[in-house]
C-alpha cells in the first residue's frame, strides 16, 4: 500500500504541473491579446517551463514505476525472471512464425524472461504498423495504421518439431507461405481457426482434441485474435487485443484492482503453459 500511495502522489505532483502550465499559457495568451502587455509572454514561458517539467517528471516516474513496481510483480511470479522494459523481441523471431505480415513500423518493450516449471519463455509487447498513402486535391497524404498491438510470446522446448504447424484466428491477418490448410476433427476449433502445415501427420500428432479444446477455453478467457505456431523447437504465440501492457495511466488513481490487472496480464503467461499442457511429454523428448 505504502508503494501505492507514493506512486499516486508522485502523479498527482505531475497532473498539478501539467495543469498549471497549461493554465499559465491560456492566460498569457488571453493577457498578450487583449491588453497587449509583456506580462502575456511571462505567464506563456511560466507555463511552458511548467509543463515541460511535468513531462520530465512524469517520464521519471513511468521508468520507476516498471523499473521498481512491475519488476517486483514479475519477480514474485516467476522463476529466474528477468525484466527489460526498453527492450523487445527481435523482427526475425516474429516473422519466423509467418503468421504475422512484415510491418513498415515495427516496436516491441517490456520484455519479460523466465520459467514456469521447466518451460523457458520470453515475451514482450508488440506494435506492427502498416504505411499507407491517401491522395487528396491537397497533395498526397502518408500515414500508419496499426494491425497488431497486443502481446507476443515464445516459449521453448528440448524438441524439435518436424516442419510447422500455424493455427490462426479467423479474422485476424496471417501470412503463410508454402503452407496446407487443412481440416481437423473438431467442427467448433476449425469454426474458430483456419490451420495451416508443412507436414499434416506431425499436425494431427501435435494438435490432439484437448489441446483443441483448451486453446478454445484460452481464446474464451483471453479477449482478442490469437495464433499460435509450433516452428523448430519453439512454440510461438500471439494475442492481437489491442493493449499496451504495463502503463501507467497518468488520468488514473493505482489502486489494488488496477494492480489484479497487472498480474492478470503476467498470469497469462502461466495460464498459456497450464491450459496447453507445454510440459507434457509430446513436448519433450
Amino acid at each position: 500500500m505504502k508503494d501505492l500511495n507514493a506512486i499516486n502522489e508522485r502523479r498527482k505532483k505531475c497532473l498539478l504541473l501539467f495543469f498549471l502550465g497549461i493554465v499559465a499559457i491560456i492566460v498569457g495568451v488571453l493577457i498578450l491579446y487583449i491588453f497587449g502587455t509583456p506580462f502575456g509572454i511571462v505567464f506563456g514561458i511560466a507555463g511552458f517551463i511548467s509543463f515541460i517539467a511535468g513531462a520530465v517528471t512524469y517520464d521519471k516516474l513511468r521508468k520507476d514505476f516498471k523499473n521498481k513496481f512491475i519488476r517486483s510483480l514479475i519477480e514474485e511470479m516467476f522463476e529466474e525472471a528477468r525484466y527489460f522494459p526498453n527492450k523487445g523481441v527481435s523482427p526475425d523471431n516474429v516473422y519466423r512464425c509467418n503468421f504475422i505480415k512484415k510491418a513498415d513500423r515495427f516496436h516491441s518493450e517490456d520484455l519479460i524472461l523466465g520459467k514456469v516449471g521447466d518451460v523457458r519463455f520470453h515475451t514482450a509487447d508488440l506494435k506492427l504498423q502498416e504505411r499507407r498513402v491517401r491522395h487528396t486535391k491537397n497533395g498526397t497524404q502518408v500515414y500508419y495504421v496499426t494491425y497488431f498491438l497486443g502481446r507476443f510470446f515464445e516459449f521453448d522446448f528440448p524438441k524439435e518439431f518436424k516442419g510447422q504447424v500455424i493455427v490462426s484466428e479467423k479474422g485476424l491477418f496471417t501470412f503463410w507461405t508454402g503452407l496446407k490448410k487443412i481440416e481437423l476433427e473438431s467442427v467448433e476449433f476449425n469454426k474458430k481457426f483456419n490451420t495451416y502445415t508443412t507436414d499434416e501427420h506431425n499436425a494431427f500428432y501435435i494438435l490432439t482434441p484437448h489441446f483443441m479444446q483448451s486453446l478454445i477455453e484460452l481464446e474464451k478467457r483471453h479477449p482478442g485474435s490469437i495464433s499460435i505456431s509450433f516452428t523448430g523447437n519453439t512454440f510461438n504465440l500471439a494475442i492481437n487485443n489491442s493493449k499496451n501492457s504495463f502503463e501507467l495511466n497518468l488520468f488514473k488513481r493505482l489502486n489494488d484492482e488496477i494492480v489484479t490487472e497487472f498480474k492478470r496480464d503476467l498470469a497469462v503467461i502461466v495460464d498459456i503453459v497450464n491450459e496447453l499442457k507445454l510440459n507434457r511429454n509430446i513436448f519433450k523428448y
